[in-house]
C-alpha cells in the first residue's frame, strides 16, 4: 500500500459499481424505484468528481495527482493504482456529467422492451464505474481488465433493451471489440516481459515503463497491439463497421455512453499509452495514421449525408469527428493534442443531445426515419430549438464548444502536415452540408402527416438536456477553463514521445 491514499478517487470508481449491484437487489414491484436510486447514485458520482476535479492542481510537477495503490498481484508487478492528471480529469468529468442526463433522458427506455427497468439502469451504473476506473487506471494491467470488462454492460445494454436488430449489434459490437482486445493482450505479455528484461522484474507500472528503452522493431509489434484495439474501439477507418449498427439499435440513452463516453476510451489510449509507451513506433506509424484520419473524416461524413435513419446519421458524423480526434493526437504538436483531447470531452456532449432529442422524437413519432418527420419546429419549438444548438455544436459553429477544439486541431496539424490539415477542411464544409440538412427536413418545411399532435419538451427531458446544452455554450465561450487543465498533461506527454512543436516560419524580409 502507498503511504497515501486519496480515498476520494477509489469511491468515484467504487460507488457506481456498488450501486449498480444495489440496484440489481431491488425489489420488481415497483420499476420507478431503480431510476430514482439510480440517479441518486449518479448525483453522488458527480459530487465525488467536483471533489476530486477541485483538489487537482494542474501547475502541480507530478503528472499524475491524488492517487492510491495497493498490491494486487505482486508476482506479476500489478497493483490497484489509480491517479488523475489533466486528460483524464477532464474526461472523468465529462462522464460524471453525462450518465444522471443519460438517466434522465432516458427514464423510460427500459420500458420500451421486454426488459427489466432494474437491469438497464443498473448495468448503466456498472458501465459509468468502469470507464471512470479506465479513465483513472495508472496501472497498464488494470487499465486492460477495466477495458475489457467494459464490453459486459454495454453488450446487454444494447443486446437485451436495444432495437429489433439488437442482437446482431449487440453481437458484432462485442466480437470486435474482444478481437482488439486480445491483440491488447499479447502486446501487454510482450511489454511486461520487455520490462523485466530491462528493470530486473517485470512490471505493469505505467511511471516505471514510460521511458523504457524498447528496441524500435519490438516497439512497432506492441505499438500494433495497442493500437488496432484503440482504433477498434473509437472507432478509427476502417475498422468502423461495428458503430452504426450498435449506436442505431441501443436505447438513446445508451447511444449516448456508447458513442459519447466509452468510444472516447480508444482515442484516450492512444494518447495515454501508445504515444508515451512507444515513442519510435508511434513516430512510425504517423504517416498511415493521418491518412486513415483523412479517410474517415471525409468517408464519415460522406455517408452522413446520404442517411435516412436519424440514428445511423448521427452515428456517421462520430466516425468524422473520430477522425478529427485521431489526426489531432498523431499531428504530434501541443495545439493538436490540446485540441484532440477538448474534442473528446466536446463531442461527447454535443452528440448526447443530438442522440438524447432523436431519441424523444423518435418516442413520439414512433420512427426514426428523417421522411416521418417535418415542420417539427412549428408544433415543439423548443425540442426543434435544442436540436438546432446540439446540430450546430456538432458542425463546430463559432461560438459553440466543438468549434475551438476544431480548430486547435486544424491549427496544429497544419504545422507539421498542411495538406492533411487542408484536406481535413472539407469535412467541416460537409459536417455543415449533413447537420443542415438533417435539421431542414425534419424540422422546417409543412407540419407533415404524424408530427402535428407532437409534444414539445417536457419537465423532464428539459431536466437532462438543459446541462448539456449549457456546458455546450459554456466551453464555446470559455474553453480556457478545460484547456488550463489539458495543457500541462498535454506538454508532459510531448516530452515523454520526445516530440517539439515546429519552430514558426517568419519570412524573410525584402
Amino acid at each position: 500500500m502507498s503511504t497515501e491514499q486519496y480515498l476520494p478517487l477509489v469511491a468515484l470508481v467504487a460507488l457506481p459499481i456498488l450501486g449498480g449491484l444495489l440496484v440489481s437487489l431491488l425489489p420488481k414491484g415497483n420499476p420507478t424505484l431503480p431510476k430514482q436510486v439510480a440517479l441518486v447514485i449518479s448525483l453522488l458520482t458527480l459530487a465525488l468528481g467536483v471533489v476530486v476535479g477541485l483538489a487537482f492542481d494542474p501547475s502541480a510537477a507530478d503528472r499524475f495527482q491524488l492517487g492510491a495503490s495497493w498490491d494486487w498481484i505482486p508476482a506479476w508487478g500489478v497493483s490497484f493504482a489509480l491517479g488523475v492528471d489533466g486528460i483524464s480529469l477532464v474526461l472523468i468529468l465529462m462522464t460524471a456529467i453525462l450518465v444522471p442526463v443519460c438517466i434522465l433522458g432516458g427514464w423510460a427506455d427500459a420500458d420500451a422492451t421486454a426488459g427489466s427497468p432494474r437491469g438497464y439502469f443498473a448495468w448503466i451504473l456498472v458501465l459509468e464505474g468502469l470507464v471512470l476506473g479506465v479513465f483513472a487506471a495508472t496501472d497498464v494491467f488494470l487499465f486492460y481488465v477495466l477495458f475489457e470488462a467494459m464490453l459486459i454492460p454495454m453488450y446487454f445494454l444494447i443486446g437485451r433493451y436495444g432495437g429489433a436488430q439488437r442482437q446482431y449489434a449487440a453481437v458484432k459490437f462485442f466480437l470486435y471489440s474482444l478481437a482488439g482486445g486480445l491483440l491488447m493482450l499479447a502486446a501487454l505479455i510482450g511489454l511486461w516481459v520487455v520490462s523485466g528484461d530491462q528493470l530486473g522484474a517485470g512490471t505493469f507500472d505505467y511511471a516505471a515503463l514510460v521511458g523504457l528503452d524498447i528496441p524500435v522493431e519490438t516497439q512497432k509489434w506492441l505499438f500494433l497491439g495497442f493500437f488496432i484495439a484503440f482504433a477498434i474501439k473509437a472507432p478509427l477507418w476502417p475498422l468502423h463497421t461495428w458503430l452504426p449498427d450498435a449506436a442505431s439499435e441501443a436505447p438513446p440513452s445508451s447511444s449516448v455512453l456508447l458513442v459519447g463516453v466509452l468510444d472516447k476510451v480508444g482515442t484516450f489510449g492512444m494518447l495515454r499509452l501508445c504515444l508515451p509507451l512507444f515513442p519510435d513506433a508511434s513516430k512510425y506509424f504517423t504517416p498511415v495514421i493521418i491518412v486513415l484520419s483523412i479517410v474517415g473524416i471525409v468517408y464519415g461524413a460522406l455517408l452522413a449525408i446520404g442517411q435516412t435513419d436519424l440514428k445511423r446519421l448521427i452515428a456517421y458524423t462520430s466516425i468524422s469527428h473520430f477522425g478529427f480526434i485521431a489526426l489531432g493526437i498523431f499531428a504530434m504538436t501541443s495545439q493538436g493534442q490540446s485540441g484532440a483531447t477538448l474534442y473528446m470531452v466536446n463531442h461527447g456532449f454535443s452528440i448526447a443531445a443530438l442522440f438524447l432529442i432523436v431519441g424523444f422524437m423518435a418516442t413520439r413519432r414512433g420512427s426514426r426515419m428523417v421522411a416521418d418527420f417535418g415542420g417539427v419546429q412549428k408544433v415543439a419549438p423548443v425540442l426543434a430549438g435544442a436540436f438546432l444548438v446540439a446540430g450546430l455544436s456538432s458542425l463546430a459553429l463559432p461560438g459553440l464548444s466543438s468549434f475551438v477544439s476544431e480548430f486547435l486541431v486544424l491549427a496544429g496539424t497544419f504545422t507539421r502536415y498542411p495538406v492533411a490539415a487542408v484536406v481535413a477542411t472539407l469535412g467541416i464544409v460537409l459536417a455543415a452540408l449533413y447537420i443542415l440538412l438533417m435539421y431542414q427536413r425534419t424540422m422546417t418545411g409543412p407540419v407533415r402527416p404524424g408530427v402535428e399532435g407532437m409534444p414539445d419538451l417536457r419537465g423532464r427531458e428539459v431536466l437532462a438536456i438543459a446541462p448539456v446544452l449549457a456546458i455546450i455554450l459554456a466551453l464555446g465561450f470559455f474553453p480556457q477553463v478545460a484547456l488550463d487543465i489539458i495543457n500541462p498533461s498535454v506538454d508532459q506527454t510531448m516530452t515523454a514521445v520526445g516530440s517539439t512543436d515546429p519552430a514558426p516560419v517568419v519570412a524573410e524580409g525584402k
